[in-house]
């Protein structure tokens, strides 16, 4: 079953600098994606929120440049006071788009503060600023890697879209059955917003392994090994990752993903290269 068709849209994912030179950097980057006209640039939250003030700031001047900017706001081990603080923040600085999560919890913090998870969040803003905030949540096609189980990671994500949630953004992935097996679920179970794809450009297996560890997603063994016969040829690694996302890319927009998602590690070249195999770069 294909996905309720809806306009396709596109939105580049950042992490905040943490350098002046990492600040002019990221610019370049943006402005350089900004041709595709994104339907928005999402920048990064760290654990417990220990990248606020660079992520308010990294957001507030992306803003300022014209475009439209979607910060990261994760509730664990916050308050609803500081939650509160930020999105008025958000708000006053014109930001009307968010992508909400659970987070992570910073090293040596034992309480999970007010929040537990973020469908709590989601009803907090919600309740707080009403239909101001277009709320983007995550998904995880192929299992958040620690839910107790599939079944009770689908509750969790629906708790979510039943809390308010405009729209979903999920994990990385290059097993598009499993996106296509989650979309199905939505369906089944009365869940109609758009769930964007997230999509890793491959630029370096030993970063994409690292990350894919942490995150739970799943490198399918042929492609492991595909990669690692590679060894340090870091050229074609690249050519070789450009044609299986783009193929990914296509098979997702084929199925009728609403648009794509892109972590772009704050580079531009890598998400462009793949736009323009997609012929989406005009």
């Amino acid at each position: 079953m294909q996905q309720k068709k809806h306009s396709q849209l596109f939105s580049f994912e950042f992490y905040p600098p943490k350098t002046e030179e990492g600040a002019a950097s990221l610019q370049a980057v943006y402005e350089k994606l900004s041709a595709r006209n994104p339907d928005f640039f999402s920048v990064t939250f760290g654990a417990g929120g220990s990248t606020r003030d660079k992520t308010f700031d990294t957001v507030v001047e992306i803003q300022s440049k014209g475009f439209s900017a979607a910060p990261h706001l994760s509730c664990v081990a916050s308050t609803k006071a500081n939650i509160r603080n930020i999105l008025n923040s958000y708000r006053e600085n014109g930001i009307n788009k968010i992508v909400a999560l659970r987070g992570d919890m910073p090293s040596g913090m034992m309480s999970a503060g007010e929040f537990r998870f973020a469908n709590e969040l989601v009803e907090f803003i919600r309740a707080e600023t009403g239909d101001h905030f277009h709320i983007n949540v995550a998904a995880y096609p192929e299992v958040h890697p620690q839910a107790v189980n599939a079944n009770e990671d689908f509750k969790n994500f629906k708790r979510k879209v039943d809390a308010g949630a405009n729209a979903a953004i999920t994990q990385y992935f290059y097993n598009a059955e499993a996106y296509f097996y989650f979309v199905d679920n939505c369906q089944k179970h009365g869940i109609d917003i758009p769930i964007f794809p997230g999509i890793m450009p491959i630029i370096q297996y030993t970063q994409l392994f690292r990350f894919s560890e942490m995150c739970g997603a799943d490198i399918p063994r042929w492609m492991r090994k595909r990669l690692e016969s590679y060894g340090d040829d870091r050229q074609a690694i690249q050519a070789f990752g450009l044609e299986l996302v783009t193929d990914l890319c296509q098979r997702l927009l084929d199925f009728g993903a609403p648009g794509l998602h892109f972590y772009t590690m704050n580079q531009s070249a890598p998400t462009l290269a793949i736009l323009e195999n997609l012929k989406l770069t005009d």
